[in-house]
């Protein structure tokens, strides 16, 4: 379908909302516009509401940097988009640093499980009991088995995990944060637009409504916590017209949420205790024992208690991924010294170290041309981005878990699958003239611990990303202040609304990320357990150019890109993309983000289908699709069917698939010197990106 060519005479009112099984076809072209690169010297706030874009400008006005203006964007994203995010999810933040240390670093916000949690509940509640010690070793083997093609189910009350994004925006702001402004005033526009009202954005509408059914079924109206009356859903809108009386609300109309402000009120005014703590607590642990879960007030407060989790950030250098320098004297169109960052496990960044570091490794043995001297999106750039990337996904899906749990299978040095070694041993699986087979079995980099169960169960464990929906069900945002410092950031639900249940009287809902553990087998690192964090998709990605310092990882960096595509599985995809676009192929931001994308099915069960994905699942098929988004040539498409690959046009509103990404690069004038930041903001989402002035 031709873009639709916009005029000037006549003004139309939009048809009414579609529901998701009436989709409005044109419900992405008509976000489509000439959007061009947006330029400051001051700052930038990119992210998918242009509200929180305003609310983090509003902090860098009043002296704060860039981490207390990503955490006033991310709280007001909870506020007016609250399918994708919410104070009870977890995020996940990279820092640079440029007025002290010019160090990246990486927080962990991520929630656990409730301590009194066990593996054999979890599989009993879906009717998978574990194996006895007096089966014979056929028995045990066939129930591992089972186990391990098992899934938790996204509305299991064992897949809530304790709420982490509230500590986590409180320790960026005191770890990361200016010191110039206060929590208070940082939650303070998302703590206004929740009492005072917010119009619902098209995309949010649309989201909203897809949850509406289990919104209304799991959390039926409860007693506010500081008034003793009932009172309606707090996530759904009042409407007498409606069969239900409350209904999700449309574009538009304007929504309320004032348990939520009380929520954040008692945050910005306490700390994490007025959350951990006291009323807000005591209601989580009511929904949860309400569900059947087993949350507890020590749960919470222990987690309270636990020092910031911030590490030095993964990273690998870009090495001879350049573009050319198109006949400008800027720096910044030259990758030497270029270094991508991600944020060590649990979270999935290491998948895109990993497919670079194996790329990287083609380029060097001549397996494939230099990526900078081919076709973009061609086949046989494709080809080779695919495999590298189902590559990486077999290692993730082993090897990402929890860092703090004592098995010592997922405790290993995450930075032994970047040797190159380990990086050419895994670069020989791929052929030039067919797709490898999928899925493929991890590897074993030196060291990394105990020995590995039997092929068997090492097949079953590759595919041990584990099946969810892959679509856009998070917020990503990209901020950078005056003084040269960044920040990426990530928060989630994991789903539309997490787990669906709302914590009466306080206007949020509890997170659903335990679904991404493993049943099975009992060795795998992210098996489920009690008092542990799952394998979770949230990723924020940096570029830096490295500077002075010795070492694999050099301390002195300088910033060049903030960056991240947010989407279940999909973001370690966007950001090798993304990141390729811009270095290898020399685009701006903006066209970076908005070219036509692929996806690999790391998870092999979801497809944009339900019937077939349900039909998938139910005969335990591996096809190991890759998603391409309308727009990639069809000579590509018909080429990497002819590679063995079994490939899926994805078009209209399923192209939400191929979430949605920010990125601001720092560059300079070539003449004067001065820092220009450049950025661009998706085309398949609400926001935009936003100058300081």
């Amino acid at each position: 379908m031709a873009n639709p060519t916009p005029t000037t005479d006549t003004v139309t009112q939009p048809p009414p909302l579609p529901t998701p099984a009436d989709e409005d076809p044109d419900l992405f072209f008509r976000f489509q516009s000439r959007r061009s690169v947006v330029h400051s010297t001051r700052g930038i706030v990119a992210s998918t509401s242009p509200l929180a874009g305003q609310a983090g400008l509003a902090i860098l006005e009043a002296g704060g940097n860039a981490a207390d203006a990503a955490v006033a964007a991310s709280a007001v994203l909870a506020v007016v988009d609250p399918p994708m995010t919410g104070i009870g999810g977890d995020s996940f933040s990279l820092f640079y640093d440029a007025q002290k240390t010019h160090k990246v670093l990486g927080l962990n916000a991520s929630g656990r499980t409730p301590q009194a949690a066990t593996r054999k509940m979890a599989c009993e509640s879906i009717g998978l009991p574990l194996g006895r010690d007096r089966d014979s070793e056929a028995d045990q083997k066939k129930n591992d088995e089972q186990l391990a093609a098992a899934l938790l189910p996204h509305s299991s009350v064992h897949a809530v995990t304790v709420p982490a994004g509230a500590a986590g925006w409180v320790d960026a702001v005191e770890q990361f944060g200016s010191g110039r402004v206060t929590l208070a005033e940082v939650l303070a526009p998302a703590i206004r637009l929740a009492e005072k009202g917010f119009p619902v954005s098209k995309l949010s509408a649309h989201y909203w409504k897809a949850a509406e059914e289990d919104l209304r079924t799991r959390s039926p109206p409860t007693p506010n916590i500081s008034k003793n009356e009932s009172r309606p859903h707090t996530l759904l809108k009042p409407d007498s017209s409606s069969p239900h009386g409350v209904r999700a609300p449309r574009e538009g109309e304007i929504i309320h949420n004032t348990d939520l402000a009380e929520t954040m009120r008692r945050l910005a005014t306490q700390g994490k205790a007025g959350f951990y703590e006291g009323p807000v607590a005591e209601a989580i642990v009511a929904v949860s024992k309400a569900a059947g879960g087993m949350m507890t007030l020590e749960d919470l407060k222990y987690h309270a208690s636990l020092p910031p989790d911030i590490h030095e950030a993964l990273s690998i250098p870009l090495g001879s991924i350049q573009a050319a320098a198109s006949g400008t004297t800027d720096r910044s169109t030259d990758a030497s010294g270029l270094r991508l960052w991600e944020h060590p496990p649990n979270g999935q960044g290491i998948v895109a170290l990993l497919t670079i570091g194996i790329l990287e490794e083609l380029e060097r043995t001549g397996k494939i041309p230099h990526l900078r001297s081919m076709q973009h999106n061609s086949a046989a750039y494709l080809h080779a981005v695919v495999s590298a990337l189902r590559i990486a996904f077999a290692d993730a899906g082993w090897f990402v878990a929890d860092p703090d749990t004592k098995d010592a299978a997922s405790t290993f040095d995450p930075t032994r699958l970047l040797r190159p070694d380990y990086l050419a041993e895994r670069a020989d699986l791929f052929d030039p003239e067919r797709a490898i087979p999928t899925p493929p079995l991890h590897g074993e980099p030196a060291a990394v611990g105990p020995e590995v169960v039997d092929d068997i169960d090492c097949l079953v464990a590759s595919k041990a990303t584990a099946a969810s929906p892959t679509t856009s069900d998070t917020v990503y945002l990209a901020v950078t202040d005056e003084h040269g410092n960044g920040c990426s950031f990530v928060n989630s639900m994991s789903d539309l609304f997490g787990s669906c249940l709302v914590v009466p009287g306080c206007g949020f809902a509890l997170p659903n990320r335990g679904h991404m553990f493993r049943l099975g087998p009992a060795n795998h690192p992210n098996v489920y357990a009690g008092g542990k964090r799952a394998y979770n998709t949230i990723i924020p990605g940096m570029v830096t150019r490295d500077g002075d310092g010795d070492g694999e990882q050099p301390q002195q960096q300088t910033l060049d890109t903030v960056f991240g595509v947010m989407g279940g599985y999909m973001q370690p995809q966007g950001h090798v993309q993304v990141l390729l676009n811009m270095h290898a192929f020399g685009m701006d931001p903006q066209t970076a983000l908005d070219v036509p994308r692929v996806c690999v099915a790391p998870n092999f069960f979801w497809s944009p289908d339900r019937a077939a994905a349900a039909a998938s699942m139910a005969g335990g098929e591996v096809s190991g699709q890759v998603y391409a988004e309308e727009g990639l040539p069809e000579a590509t498409i018909d080429e990497l069917r002819r590679l063995g690959y079994t490939v899926v046009v994805v078009r209209r509103f399923a192209r939400s698939l191929f979430g949605r990404g920010q990125v601001i690069r720092a560059t300079h004038d070539p003449v004067t010197g001065e820092r220009v930041y450049m950025a661009g903001s998706d085309g398949r989402g609400d926001g935009h990106a936003v100058p300081l002035i």
